[in-house]
């Protein structure tokens, strides 16, 4: 039994990092596809595939609505299910479910400083994607989930994306942009003195005191709503660390995705986090030894045009040649990340493939490199 498929079969949540471009997304699906091949119910939760790759596996539209993939008779007790994060809804989801009741929550909707910060966190898709994340873990309905990570432009982001809300909400931060309002309720309409109330006369001036009211009432409405997003950031963080996860570290043979990799590897060391193992996409590969281009052209097509054949000899020639050193220089990369990865973890080299992944066809023969070492 290879490193992976161990992974596949004990793991209830397998989470790929790594930057864009490096086949996190067809990785995962891969990974889903063979655990659901082997009798497993799982879900892969992506973040935005490439559109030919959602359309094969039926996902026509982005929706927090996990969409059950046809395998035809490849399995019989096995289940693949996918969803598309829809990221403007899922905070929206979480309100519904963190808010004590249907006035707080409709309250909270109807604030603009909720719009505005909603449309914000939004864009965050790797804070989406541990909300989204802590909500079907939690249900129980799948034996294994696969994560795809957004593409980082730090790789900080992701690991540090669970508490960013509660951070932001910290009940410190609330009393102090409280505490002037309350104040004045109670002591009347002297003159605040203390530094919050210096700000906030300063922002009045600047904003206008229909926005500091507003920011007012956002803060007195999630007051109570901040223990629900505590302990869902805690939650979400016991998670990532149990012995139950592994985060799967994907790259490409480039120097910029190596060094991403690497980061990766650093951060999941310093956080004690579980590391699974490294997957390497898109590798070249080359003969060492020169072609013999006459046997492999015939010598024929040497005699018939001199003219000719003596010029594509030649490009072969040169061509292969760079692919060789392109060969070299990628093995050369994949080695610095064995060494970053240390002994004990394994790494997994996939070839670049011919054909682009956009089909469970092209999974199957993904599946095959990852898990077969087919070739």
């Amino acid at each position: 039994m290879t490193p992976l498929v161990d992974l596949v079969q004990r793991q209830r949540l397998l989470v790929c990092v790594g930057s864009g471009g490096v086949g996190k997304t067809t990785s995962a699906a891969a990974i889903a596809l063979r655990a659901a091949l082997s009798g497993r119910r799982v879900l892969v939760l992506t973040i935005d595939p490439a559109r030919r790759l959602a359309n094969s596996l039926g996902l026509s539209e982005f929706g927090n609505t996990e969409v059950r993939i046809d395998l035809g008779d490849r399995t019989s007790t096995g289940e693949l299910w996918a969803m598309m994060l829809d990221a403007p809804s899922t905070l929206d989801d979480v309100i519904s479910r963190v808010a004590k009741d249907t006035a707080t929550r409709d309250a909270i909707f109807a604030n603009k400083i909720y719009r505005h910060m909603a449309g914000s966190f939004s864009g965050s898709q790797e804070y989406m994607a541990t909300e989204r994340l802590y909500d079907v873990y939690g249900s129980d309905r799948y034996d294994l989930i696969v994560l795809d990570t957004p593409p980082v432009k730090n790789a900080l982001d992701f690991l540090e994306s669970p508490g960013r809300l509660a951070r932001f909400l910290d009940r410190q931060i609330m009393k102090w942009f409280l505490t002037p309002y309350e104040e004045e309720k109670v002591f009347g309409k002297r003159l605040l003195l203390g530094t919050s109330a210096v700000v906030y006369r300063l922002l009045g001036h600047i904003f206008g005191r229909e926005f500091l009211d507003e920011l007012s009432v956002f803060f007195g409405l999630f007051r109570d709503l901040y223990d629900g997003f505590r302990e869902r950031h805690e939650a979400v963080a016991k998670l990532f660390a149990a012995s139950t996860t592994s985060f799967l570290v994907v790259s490409a043979p480039t120097e910029p995705s190596v060094d991403v990799a690497r980061f990766f590897l650093d951060e999941l060391r310093v956080r004690k986090l579980p590391l699974g193992g490294v997957l390497v996409n898109q590798v070249h590969s080359a003969s060492t030894t020169v072609p013999d281009v006459d046997a492999l052209l015939g010598a024929e097509a040497r005699a018939s045009d001199d003219a000719t054949a003596g010029p594509l000899l030649a490009r072969l020639g040169a061509a292969h040649r760079r692919l060789r050193d392109l060969a070299a220089l990628e093995a050369g990369r994949v080695e610095e990340l064995r060494r970053a990865a240390g002994s004990t973890t394994w790494v997994r080299v996939i070839p670049r493939l011919q054909e682009e992944v956009h089909d469970l066809a092209g999974l199957l023969r993904l599946h095959r490199y990852l898990f077969d070492g087919g070739s």
